[in-house]
């Protein structure tokens, strides 16, 4: 190993050219970083400092002939160098632009430190990304037109850049000299005496820190050969980042990767120890190699994104994955990770794979009604692959939820219409997943719920009118407090600001009142005369 201070000019001066390997995550700084990194900048220079060190860089040395350029794989470093590039980026463009000034030498910034004007093709950059980043970075050096739509944070943080500069809180020499002290500790590999892994992990960088899927491809991918590399990341890998859309990207593949280590492992790792949990499970895993490891990882993150982004082929699974979002089931992906698995092996039929997600729903949803805790949800659904009886699939879940009592109880029909009727539906998150269901149960013309407001037929206002008492009886005030916010009381309306706190007989009468209405959740009140106790509990029944 060989560190070494330098400044920034200094590490990119010369015939060098730094690359960044595939295992290495895509640019993810963000316009917080870089304002950190314009204000140590301006601070600096207005006060006289002499310098400011910004962190290491560490690479391993792939080509040092005397005769050939230098090459570096950087496996530490990326976000920062990437960044100090865009900013000489916006530095060289800015001052081309404004060339006439004869401020700085925009030439000098791009053929000493953006560019090796001698060389050829990829090699004429000093830095290589991965990527799509890879393209985006050689345009923007190369001034070629954009996609103005591309939703890149290499774009963004340019432009941020870019953009002050254009307000010159420095002038630009200002700016050139005060890159130009930008320290770094310059630290150089050996791959036959040092051990790059052990000293990525143990990197402390103080820019964006490392995900647990980023140490997890950078395991993966980092011990590979670069042909396997870069046939794996290429084929395997990337298409799996894919899947997972690219705003949520790191958060979603660190939740994927956990759950993938739960169904794998009847157990739910912690969520700071995913990594660490990875490699112990790849030490005695099914898979004999990297690659196969690799592509069980991307068929299990297919049925996950299916899932999460209530997408595929088939509808019926897909407003089942619509139902799953609404009741944030989170903790049932690891088993129902495990079914699509069976699915796709012929194990279970299309039916008894609906069926069985069917089943986790209902369970979910019953306990949520019944008021019992879900913090045993999360175990529950780990440990349940481990029931499943392959010669009698369907009904060995069934007899596992069956024969669950006290905390980790099935509520049965009894308990669950009983809790129904009497619950606060107006208050729960899932007030619309309620409303929607029974609305479109069976409905081959589904309603859009968004398109309605929820309407209290007996009003929620403390100050009932005179006719509202007389209808609700003299224990109106009882009545009010029990059933306003039940399943017998609460429907769906387009008007829900003209109803008000009307009667019952002026809601029903008025212009797109109950009268006129099409939905099925008011097929039962347009057939009433009043609203009172003994109709709201007598609908709650029909409801439930």
């Amino acid at each position: 190993m060989d560190a070494r201070k330098a400044n920034i000019y200094k590490f990119l001066s010369g015939d060098k050219q730094y690359i960044i390997p595939v295992y290495q995550r895509i640019y993810s700084w963000e316009i917080e970083e870089c304002k950190r990194l314009w204000f140590d900048i301006v601070d600096m220079q207005k006060k006289n400092k002499n310098g400011h060190f910004v962190g290491s860089i560490v690479s391993i040395t792939e080509n040092d002939s005397p005769s050939d350029m230098s090459k570096f794989t950087i496996i530490d470093g990326q976000q920062r160098i990437t960044t100090l590039m865009l900013l000489l980026l916006a530095l060289r463009d800015y001052a081309f632009i404004h060339r006439e000034e004869k401020s700085i030498n925009w030439k000098k910034i791009n053929n000493s430190f953006l560019k090796n004007p001698d060389e050829d093709d990829d090699s004429q950059y000093k830095l290589l990304l991965t990527e799509t980043d890879k393209d985006i970075l050689i345009s923007l050096i190369e001034k070629r037109p954009i996609d103005e739509n591309l939703n890149s944070r290499l774009i963004s943080n340019y432009n941020y850049f870019f953009s002050n500069i254009k307000n010159m809180d420095l002038s630009l020499q200002d700016i050139y000299e005060a890159i130009g002290k930008l320290q770094i500790v310059n630290i150089n590999l050996d791959r036959t005496s040092d051990e790059p892994q052990v000293i990525f992990e143990s990197l402390n960088s103080t820019g964006k820190e490392l995900s647990e899927s980023d140490l997890i491809r950078n395991f993966v991918l980092m011990g590979l050969d670069n042909k396997q590399q870069k046939d794996i990341y290429k084929n395997i890998w990337r298409p799996m980042e894919q899947l997972f859309r690219y705003e949520k990207q790191t958060l979603l593949m660190d939740r994927f990767f956990r759950d993938y280590l739960t169904m794998k492992l009847a157990r739910i790792p912690k969520l700071d120890k995913i990594y660490e949990e990875f490699k112990m499970y790849t030490n005695n895993c099914e898979f004999s190699t990297l690659e196969d490891l690799c592509k069980d990882l991307y068929m299990y993150a297919r049925y996950y994104t299916n899932m999460i982004f209530e997408q595929g082929a088939n509808k019926n699974l897909i407003n089942l994955y619509k139902e799953i979002k609404y009741l944030k089931m989170e903790v049932a992906f690891p088993f129902l990770l495990k079914i699509h698995y069976d699915f796709e092996r012929n194990l279970i039929n299309e039916d008894e794979l609906v069926s069985i997600i069917k089943l986790c729903i209902s369970y979910v949803f019953r306990r949520n009604i019944c008021d019992i805790p879900t913090n045993s949800l999360n175990k529950t659904f780990a440990t349940l692959k481990n029931e499943i009886n392959v010669d009698d699939y369907i009904n060995s879940i069934k007899a596992f939820f069956i024969l669950k009592d006290d905390y980790k109880i099935f509520p049965n029909d009894e308990k669950f219409s009983s809790a129904l009727k009497v619950k606060d539906i107006y208050h729960m998150r899932i007030r619309n997943y309620i409303l929607s269901s029974l609305e479109n149960f069976n409905n081959k013309a589904p309603i859009n719920i968004e398109n309605y407001t929820i309407e209290h037929i007996m009003p929620q206002t403390k100050n009932l009118s005179n006719v509202w008492k007389k209808e609700l009886g003299k224990n109106y005030e009882t009545v009010q407090k029990k059933y306003l916010h039940t399943i017998g009381n609460l429907t769906l309306t387009a008007y829900n600001s003209e109803m008000s706190n009307k009667s019952f007989s002026e809601k029903m009468e008025m212009n797109g009142g109950f009268k006129e209405s099409a939905l099925r959740l008011n097929s039962y009140v347009v057939k009433q005369n009043e609203w009172n106790e003994k109709i709201i509990k007598e609908r709650a029944s029909i409801l439930v």
